[in-house]
């Protein structure tokens, strides 16, 4: 295994500022048997029938449904829907590409196809679908193809993944209402389609916001997010 080779790789591919966060955590993992060394496995596929969540503030309802929101970073988008009343379960992860169980390495270098998402599970008798729907839009800025402030690339594009008709009529439906009304300034570019297999990202992406607010990618893109949002 050609190591060196593999992480100048990753590292040319990867946003400058989270270079850190490929460099560290992976490294960490590495184990060493019998003089080889071997990447160990961070990455879980998340099925339909296999919800995973972060802690829920209040115990969870029965009938929760799924949401799929794609608007750049996905530690930015976490750390909103972590805050909305309603949801109980949000995990980071990859959807919308060709690679199976891909790698956070493999994303960052734009050929998977795969967008940096979200997955929520909500409560829809205590929050609605339009309401998140609304609340994806006011948290990025849809009008920027594949591309989210600093953070370019494919992965980084805004896309709804659907759950069902509804749910797509739902997304269309506020997308259009919301460029008629001149809410933004350039056309919507938010990719909506029906929602593919989702795969769960590195655990050392799961909540990051919430265990990482020092750090600089943090303190100057995600809480001033969440303040503008009225949620810090």
């Amino acid at each position: 295994m050609n190591l060196q080779g593999g992480w100048r790789r990753i590292l040319n591919g990867a946003p400058p500022h989270r270079v850190s966060e490929i460099m560290m955590k992976p490294i960490l993992s590495l184990l060493v048997a019998g003089g080889i060394v071997a990447t160990a496995a961070w990455y879980v596929t998340g099925q339909e029938d296999q919800p995973m969540q972060v802690e829920p503030k209040k115990p969870k309802p029965e009938n929760t449904e799924f949401a799929s929101f794609g608007g750049g970073c996905f530690w930015c988008v976490e750390a909103v829907f972590q805050r909305q009343d309603g949801v109980f379960g949000v995990v980071s992860g990859y959807q919308g590409g060709k690679t199976e169980n891909p790698t956070y390495q493999e994303i960052c270098g734009g050929d998977t196809g795969h967008a940096e998402v979200v997955r929520i599970e909500f409560d829809p008798k205590s929050v609605s679908y339009p309401d998140l729907v609304e609340l994806f839009f006011k948290a990025h800025d849809p009008t920027t193809l594949n591309r989210q402030g600093a953070d370019a690339g494919t992965q980084y594009r805004s896309a709804i993944f659907t759950y069902g008709d509804e749910q797509k009529k739902v997304a269309e439906a506020v997308k259009k209402a919301l460029d008629e009304s001149g809410a933004f300034k350039k056309p919507i570019v938010t990719e909506i389609a029906e929602a593919p297999t989702f795969y769960a990202g590195e655990e050392y992406h799961q909540n990051y916001y919430n265990q990482n607010k020092s750090k600089g990618y943090c303190v100057f893109n995600i809480t001033p997010k969440l303040k503008k949002l009225g949620m810090e």
